[in-house]
C-alpha cells in the first residue's frame, strides 16, 4: 500500500485496507458455497474480474500508477503482480491458500485445490493455467527454448513480491527519464536486498547520474 506514497501523501491507506475488507466478503458467500478448491478460486476470480471488472492495464502498460495497490483498487486496472497482489489479499481474506509466483516477465499466483495448486493469471482475467500454458507462457517471456522447471513455480515470499513490483517502478521511471524518482525507488530496493550486487552497482551509477544533473 506504501508503493506509491511518495506521489500521495495524503492518502488515507487504511480506507484501501477496508476496500479489501469489503471485496472479500461481498465474494465470501461464493467461495464458500464452491464444493473444491477449483471452484473456490474460480469465484474469486468471477467476483473480481467478472463483477468488479478488474483488468490487466493492456492500454498503458507501463503507466506507474499500474504498480501503486492504492491506484489499482481506485482504477481496477493493473499489471500482473499488482492484480496478482489483489488476488493474494482476498483470498487469504476468505480462507483460500493462495500464493504468489514469481514467474519470468509475468507474475503469477498459485492456488490450493486439494492435492495440488491451480495457476491463475489476474492479468488475464483469472485464466487457469494449464502445464502446456504455463510452458508456452515462459517461452513467450523468455527464450523459445526454456522448459518449465519447479523453481520457476515456486512460491514468491512477500519481501520478493515488494522487491519486484520496486524493480518494475524503477524501470518504468528510467524508461519515462524520471531518474529522481527510479533513484528513490532503487534506493528503497537496497534497504529491502542489502547484499544484492546487482542493485549496488545500479544504485551507485544511478546516483551519479542525478548527481550529474544537479
Amino acid at each position: 500500500m506504501l508503493l506509491g506514497a511518495w506521489d500521495y501523501p495524503q492518502r488515507d491507506i487504511d480506507a484501501y485496507f477496508a476496500m479489501l475488507d469489503r471485496i472479500a466478503r461481498e465474494a465470501a458467500p461464493d467461495v464458500a458455497r464452491a464444493t473444491n478448491g477449483i471452484g473456490r478460486a474460480r469465484a474469486i476470480s468471477d467476483h473480481l474480474f467478472d463483477r468488479l471488472g478488474f483488468c490487466g492495464n493492456t492500454n498503458d502498460y507501463y503507466d506507474p500508477r499500474n504498480s501503486f495497490l492504492t491506484e489499482v483498487l481506485d482504477r481496477r486496472t493493473g499489471i500482473p503482480i499488482s492484480l496478482s497482489v489483489v488476488y493474494l489479499e482476498v483470498a487469504r481474506r476468505v480462507g483460500v491458500i493462495a500464493q504468489g509466483v514469481n514467474f519470468p516477465g509475468h507474475f503469477l499466483v498459485r492456488v490450493a485445490i486439494e492435492d495440488a495448486w491451480l495457476f491463475v493469471d489476474p492479468f488475464s482475467g483469472g485464466r487457469a493455467l494449464t502445464p502446456s500454458d504455463l510452458e508456452e507462457l515462459l517461452r513467450k517471456t523468455t527464450t523459445p527454448d526454456a522448459v518449465l522447471e519447479p523453481s520457476v513455480i515456486a512460491a514468491a515470499t512477500k519481501r520478493q513480491i515488494v522487491a519486484r513490483m520496486l524493480v518494475n517502478l524503477a524501470g518504468i521511471y528510467g524508461r519515462t527519464g524520471d531518474l529522481p524518482r527510479s533513484l528513490d525507488v532503487l534506493e528503497r530496493l537496497a534497504i529491502l536486498e542489502p547484499s544484492n550486487p546487482r542493485i549496488a552497482r545500479d544504485l551507485a551509477q544511478l546516483r551519479e547520474r542525478v548527481d550529474g544533473l544537479n
